[in-house]
Parts: structure tokens; C-alpha cells; sequence
């Protein structure tokens, strides 16, 4: 099996983690020369570039590819993208990983499922205006809203 353009940039950015798992992101000249290794001996196709720089980035316009493989975290940085990144809403179907790869890489795919569950955040956060709901009910003093306005309101003209 030969690894398409999008496999060639997935495998790059995962060996660059695995490689160097204290960084959080790598420059796309690193992936980029990366990538050419992965491909070496054999010339690399055109269109590495662009598909580094936005054919698999998630939280990019799709143009036209779809893949979910990076993500963009600064200008001229990339990381591979993990469940929960952002993403472009047109990414939603693309893929996120590589189905298959060539058996030289076949354990990248494993190593990446535990890459993903080891970054993964301990709890959600919750939502800040959600955990308002029920914030004013003190105001009522246990009466109904409606009740309230109209007990305030009486006398009015």
C-alpha cells in the first residue's frame, strides 16, 4: 500500500509527536521536511505543501479537501487533531485519521488512539451560562414570575 498525499502529512505530524511529545505543535516547514522523508526515495508529488498548509487542517475552509488530520494552532504551526478539536462545520464528514496505512506505520494508528486518550481533558468544563439557570429564582421569593410583575405592577395606571 502507498500512502495518498493527506496519509503522507498524517504520518509526518503523528511520528513528529511520538517523536517529540513534549511539543505541542510543530512548524509546517518541520512537517513538510518530514513528510518528504516519509515518502524518500520515491520524489514527493506536488501538492504536499498545500495539503499541509490547508487541504487537512480542520479549523480551515475546506478547499477542497475534507480531511480532519491537523489543526492550525498559530500562523505556520500545525498539530495533529485530536476528538473535540474545532472544525470547520463543512469538515464534519472528513476524516480525522487514516483508515489504513502503509505496514511500516500500522502502529501509529494504535499509538494515536492513545495519544488522543491521554490528552484528553478530565471533565468537560461547563457552560458558564448554563450554570445560571436558576441563579434569579430567589428573586420570585418562591412565587410564580408572572404573580410577581403583577403583584408589583398592581396600582399602576
Amino acid at each position: 500500500m502507498t500512502a495518498g498525499l493527506a496519509e503522507q502529512v498524517w504520518i509526518a505530524a503523528a511520528l513528529l509527536h511520538r517523536e517529540h511529545s513534549e511539543r505541542e505543535d510543530f512548524s509546517v516547514r518541520e512537517i513538510l521536511e518530514r513528510a518528504r522523508a516519509v515518502a524518500a526515495p520515491r520524489p514527493v508529488p506536488p501538492g504536499l505543501q498545500t495539503h499541509v498548509y490547508k487541504h487537512c487542517v480542520a479549523n480551515l475552509r475546506p478547499d477542497p479537501g475534507t480531511h480532519r488530520y491537523l489543526v492550525a494552532t498559530a500562523r505556520g504551526r500545525r498539530r495533529l487533531y485530536r476528538p473535540g478539536d474545532p472544525y470547520d462545520p463543512r469538515r464534519a464528514r472528513g476524516r480525522a485519521r487514516p483508515l489504513a496505512l502503509p505496514p511500516r506505520y500500522g502502529a501509529l494508528l494504535p499509538w494515536y488512539e492513545r495519544w488522543c486518550a491521554a490528552q484528553a481533558p478530565a471533565a468537560p468544563r461547563p457552560d458558564p451560562l448554563l450554570a445560571l439557570k436558576g441563579a434569579a429564582a430567589k428573586l420570585w421569593g418562591g412565587r410564580d414570575p408572572d404573580a410577581y410583575v403583577r403583584q408589583l405592577r398592581a396600582g399602576w395606571k
